[in-house]
This record gives structure tokens, sequence and C-alpha cells, in this order.
């Protein structure tokens, strides 16, 4: 295995034990430049709401890179780490949303309203290259096709290198891409701990608080003792396996609930990115 330091700041913040920061953005060349000297361990480019955009997503991610910042620390890995939320919901299935975006370099897809092990399988699967059933690490059973030539060139590593680290993280602890799973409705979080007992390589969940309080008949209401009830569930079996859970709205009027609830995936809301930012990593020691 090559000696490459890690290069995905999300995981490398899981792997130090702290919180990772990161927040959701448009995919365009002005609010990468933006976001490009910020403190976020990554930027989730949003591409569910948002028209699939293949051109503004790769422009997107070579603006986000910044020399300066690059030569500095000694490392190709990037300042902030690019993960693209992709369009399709779980049940669509639709894995070329997630190769695309491998391809021109992305280091995670997040994946939005999982609610089955079928689903969840999917989605880890369609991160990963196919091996022989004999290999390690065999499960779940790679479906990405192979064309890494712009991603290589964007992580700024050899073909052989980049297919080193091209697997999902946790499974494969040399590897980069990040899984992260939305969870969004009741469904979900009642075959959560059989997602997490049978699909291995998830690497994170993130709470769908605005598609769950729908469905539960508080639209948007996220301090509803309801919504927070079924929050806290997907939290609790989340611990039992290990697995980072994600706050998407964190602001400066509900940070320290979050950081005290045990989110280890911090996401300002972006009317209130920068504040909840700075009083986050006050909070999580790392101001």
């Amino acid at each position: 295995m090559s000696e490459i330091p890690r290069l995905n700041g999300v995981i490398r913040a899981f792997e130090q034990g702290t919180r990772a920061f990161a927040a959701f953005a448009n995919a365009d060349v002005e609010t990468a430049l933006a976001f490009s000297t910020t403190k976020y361990d990554g930027i989730v480019l949003e591409m569910e709401h948002n028209p699939w955009d293949i051109r503004a997503l790769r422009d997107s991610l070579q603006y986000l890179l910044n020399r300066g910042q690059i030569a500095k620390s000694g490392s190709v890995a990037p300042p902030v780490t690019p993960i693209v939320r992709v369009p399709a919901n779980g049940a669509e299935k639709s894995q070329w949303h997630a190769k695309q975006a491998l391809d021109l370099g992305a280091y995670g897809i997040v994946w939005p309203h999982i609610a089955t092990v079928e689903e969840a399988e999917n989605a880890v699967a369609a991160c990963r290259y196919p091996r022989l059933s004999s290999a390690p690490l065999y499960k779940p059973e790679g479906l990405r096709g192979d064309g890494p030539t712009a991603a290589c060139r964007y992580w700024g590593i050899s073909q052989q290198e980049y297919y080193e680290r091209a697997d999902v993280w946790p499974l494969n602890p040399a590897g980069e891409i990040l899984v992260i799973l939305m969870i969004e409705d009741t469904t979900g979080i009642n075959n959560l701990d059989a997602i997490l007992s049978e699909v291995p390589g998830i690497g994170a969940l993130l709470i769908g608080e605005g598609d769950l309080s729908q469905e539960l008949g508080y639209p948007r209401q996220y301090e509803h003792p309801t919504v927070l009830e079924h929050m806290a569930r997907v939290r609790e079996i989340a611990a039992r396996h290990n697995v980072p859970v994600g706050h998407p709205h964190v602001g400066v009027d509900n940070v320290e609930r979050v950081v005290a609830e045990g989110y280890r995936l911090l996401m300002p809301a972006p009317v209130r990115t920068y504040a909840g930012l700075e009083m986050g990593l006050k909070l999580t020691g790392r101001a």
C-alpha cells in the first residue's frame, strides 16, 4: 500500500475522534471559490434539489482547489473535501450519478431517502469497483464502472494509487470514498438496525429532518418533540454500530444541543453558515 496521507478530510476528522464539519452548497464557480478557503472539512455539492449539471460539478471541483494551500500543506489532500449529493432517491438505485461524480474526483456520495437494506447495499456497491468473489472485502459487490482518469488527476495520485484508495471507508481502512446514507422517513428508521447490521461500508448517516418532519405531520418544525424523538432513535441505533450521524441544520440557536446529543457530522444550514461553524468549532475544541 502506498504511503499517501489521508486525503478525505471528513474521514480524517472521524478517525481522529473529532467532529467533522461540512455544508451543503450549490455547484457553481463562485460558491466553490468562497468555500475553498473556509475551515470546513468538507463541502456537499447539492444536486438532489438542483439540476444535475455535470459540467458545473466539474468546474466546482476544480475551483475548490487552492494551489497555495496545497503547496503549504505538503500534501495533495484538498483543503475542503468535495462530496456530492446525487438526485436519485434510494429506491431509484441510480448508480450512474455516483459513477459520474466519483469519476470526476468526488470523495464521497450522499444518497437521499435510503429506507431498506437493498437500497443501502446498492448505494455502497455503486461506489465500489468490482472484484472477484474470492477477493478480500468482496461484499457489497462493486458495481462502479472503470474510468478513473479524471479522478486520478484531481486527486493528484497515480492510477494504481487511486485504485488502492478508491474504496469505501471504513470497510476498507485505506478507502477515501465516504458513503453517507440519508435516513428521511419512519421506514428507514424502522429498518436502520438491519441496514447497519447487514450492509458494510456505510461511512455515516445524515438525518433528513425536513422530509421526516413532513411525514410526522410537523413540517420543518425541527424542535418539535416528536421530530426530536425520531432523530434520537437514529442516533441510538447508529451508536450501537459505531456509525457517525450528521445533523443538516446546525446554527447558533441549536449547536450546543446538537453537540451535546453526540452528532459527529455538523452541517451548518446555509442561511446561518459561518456563525454556526465558528460556534461549533469552539464548542468541539477545534477553534
